[in-house]
């Protein structure tokens, strides 16, 4: 039994890539996976699959994220952007430009790590539930520390956890290259915003013949992100709240579809693959029921704001959904969340 608990999650893979495993169904990105990613490529056409990192604009998605904030870093007390060294040396012609961001790591085009979700839950058979995380890492007791609005201030609420093992550089250092595979939904459900469950996925995917086999990284093409682009950083509330398609992650059977296909991450052009807006039902003991189901009980990392649009156009037009997916979050110790500039390659 694995030392760090006695009870795993019902339904979850907590051990099945072994007792200290830090990646989750990432695992599941073989060699294999590569090479049958490089077997779809046909025309050698790229696309980039990420927004520009200060889209969608302002902060109505989730009030607590923010654009990336950019400016220069100093040198002798100037701002070294656009700087001559003549000022410093007057014989020397260089000019000198060097810059900072401060970056909500899941404003954009991002990923999730396995740290970003969580539960309280009974892992060691105590009869008291503690905070954990994938594969029984411990969280420690609602730790709290300097928040992302203190520019400079250091982060801390993992120090001293076991769930910082969780962060995203795990995943960063598999590559995260496979074998990608889209289902339109926007292509058959249109713009308006709705509640995908099981029944309605399983006869888009009939209809376009779209196959998932164990360890493809599979996409969710809403338009969600073309409509944010659309809005050239001036994003409209009602329509960020109420456009697109959301998965339905309180049915229960799309939650075992997705257990069962051996998908080895999700990705969605949406903000949060379901819909973090719903409203909550009377029973629910889950806030986002697909992100505890997917990052806490699978170790399934969770993409969402990904702009899959062109993409879709072009494997729509070519009766495919297959295609080379490379998609390396930042090699950042420790942290939640990423930026990620994917590209598909067909």
């Amino acid at each position: 039994m694995n030392k760090r608990w006695k009870n795993r999650p019902e339904g979850s893979t907590w051990g099945d890539f072994g007792a200290d495993d830090e990646k989750g169904r990432i695992n599941l990105l073989t060699a294999e996976k590569v090479r049958q990613g490089v077997a779809e490529v046909q025309t050698g056409e790229t696309f980039c699959l990420s927004l520009p990192l200060d889209y969608p604009g302002k902060r109505l998605l989730n009030p607590r994220r923010f654009p990336p904030r950019h400016f220069a870093t100093a040198r002798g007390g100037l701002a070294n952007f656009n700087f001559p060294l003549s000022l410093n040396d007057e014989r020397l012609v260089d000019v000198i430009s060097d810059d900072s961001v401060l970056l909500c790591l899941q404003y954009s085009t991002q990923w999730d790590s396995l740290c970003h979700i969580g539960a309280r839950f009974d892992a060691d058979g105590d009869g008291e539930a503690e905070i954990v995380y994938y594969n029984g890492w411990r969280g420690g007791e609602d730790i709290t520390g300097p928040t992302s609005e203190q520019p400079g201030s250091e982060h801390t609420r993992f120090e001293g956890t076991d769930a910082k093992r969780l962060g995203i550089e795990n995943m960063a250092e598999t590559c995260v290259q496979g074998r990608g595979v889209l289902i339109d939904i926007e292509k058959h459900l249109g713009r308006e915003r709705t509640y995908v469950g099981y029944d309605q996925l399983m006869k888009i995917m009939e209809a376009d013949k779209v196959v998932v086999e164990k360890g493809d990284m599979v996409l969710l093409h809403t338009a969600f992100t073309k409509v944010i682009m659309d809005m050239n950083k001036e994003p409209d509330e009602d329509t960020l709240l109420h456009a697109c398609c959301v998965l339905d992650g309180r049915d229960e059977r799309l939650l075992n579809w997705i257990t069962d296909s051996g998908l080895s991450v999700l990705i969605a052009d949406n903000y949060g693959v379901e819909d973090p807006h719903a409203p909550l039902p009377d029973d629910a003991t889950v806030f986002m029921p697909l992100h505890h189901h997917c990052i806490f009980k699978l170790g399934v990392h969770l993409g969402e704001l990904w702009y899959l649009h062109d993409l879709a156009l072009w494997l729509r037009a070519q009766n495919r959904s297959r295609f080379l997916l490379t998609a390396p979050p930042l090699r950042l110790p420790g942290v939640v969340g990423s930026p990620a500039t994917p590209v598909a390659t067909v």
